[in-house]
């Protein structure tokens, strides 16, 4: 790296620590504010939830479907933030006796991870509240994030660009244009949005930086990775419609035949898919900077794998 692109970097990073600390905010004061999730409102919009395409149910029907999602949505965020966290901790490593301006940048990316699994936990414990009893989200943070993390760097932090980018898309063309969401389920992705916007920025530089260290071949393992990463998500997304959709149906106060139970799995399994999959991988700046860093075989790997998750 040159001196020009060093120099650039850092005031990158130095733009993060300002836009941190510029909306830094407060769980309970600013977000939930002593308000209560509502069940007469819809949790996630509809370009997520892609309720319109569960065509058996009626309006009320996708209303909880859109709120059985929601749930699920802060248990994902949860779940990812866990090794994401852990990532950013370990790369800030590289940073400990150099750049201290790289090093606080990444040390307030992590206190703003913990504070949003705090946040999530939060909002699952209230959503809890508000629906009926036996939902399930048995995946453990943990365990997910040790196997996550048992992947190389590269690969960890491209999975990871794709999450904060897909975050930031999900709240600027669905959550926040939806008038019939609920209010405090906005608030919520709205002050998530707000960090996640600066931490795409530092996912982006740590991953161009770290690709520099790598040989071709590395790379060309840490691409099968990477695959390998998306298909566990996967795995985790099929295990989540599955129990999702028997929620729905144990609660759904009528009767459910199994093509129609089959059905409704199948439309949460597309939603879960666009939602934590495509909306990422087809992101413009995703692509745009995944490709900078692969070959063309490469780029044609990820598509084929990609194409199986439809």
């Amino acid at each position: 790296m040159n001196a020009v692109s060093r120099l650039s970097n850092r005031d990158r990073y130095a733009r993060c620590i300002r836009a941190s600390k510029m909306v830094s905010w407060d769980i309970e004061r600013d977000v939930i504010g002593g308000r209560t999730f509502d069940t007469a409102q819809k949790y996630l919009p509809d370009g997520l939830s892609l309720t319109p395409n569960f065509f058996t149910l009626s309006e009320n029907e996708k209303r909880f479907v859109s709120q059985i999602q929601g749930r699920t949505y802060a248990n994902v965020f949860g779940l990812v933030e866990r090794f994401i966290n852990a990532k950013v901790l370990e790369v800030s490593r590289d940073h400990w006796l150099g750049d201290q301006v790289a090093l606080e940048a990444l040390v307030r990316f992590s206190e703003e991870e913990l504070k949003h699994q705090a946040l999530f936990r939060r909002i699952d414990e209230m959503i809890g509240e508000t629906l009926p009893p036996g939902y399930h989200f048995d995946v453990d943070p943990n365990v997910v994030a040790s196997a996550v993390l048992g992947k190389s760097t590269w690969a960890v932090l491209a999975l990871t660009l794709h999450i904060e980018l897909f975050s930031q898309l999900h709240y600027r063309q669905s959550i926040a244009p939806d008038d019939q969401l609920s209010e405090l389920f906005k608030s919520v992705f709205l002050y998530h949005w707000k960090e996640e916007s600066q931490h795409a920025i530092l996912d982006e530089l740590e991953w161009v930086r770290h690709d520099a260290t790598m040989t071709d071949s590395d790379r060309n393992k840490a691409v099968d990775e990477f695959i390998e990463l998306v298909a566990a998500i996967d795995g985790i997304l099929q295990a989540q419609a599955a129990a999702d959709a028997r929620y729905f149906k144990a609660n759904c106060s009528r009767a459910v035949d199994e093509t129609e139970a089959q059905s409704i799995e199948a439309n949460f399994l597309e939603a879960y898919r666009w939602q934590y999959i495509h909306s990422g991988v087809r992101h413009p700046h995703f692509g745009e900077v995944l490709y900078s860093l692969i070959s063309e075989d490469q780029r044609k790997r990820i598509h084929a794998a990609l194409a199986t998750l439809q």
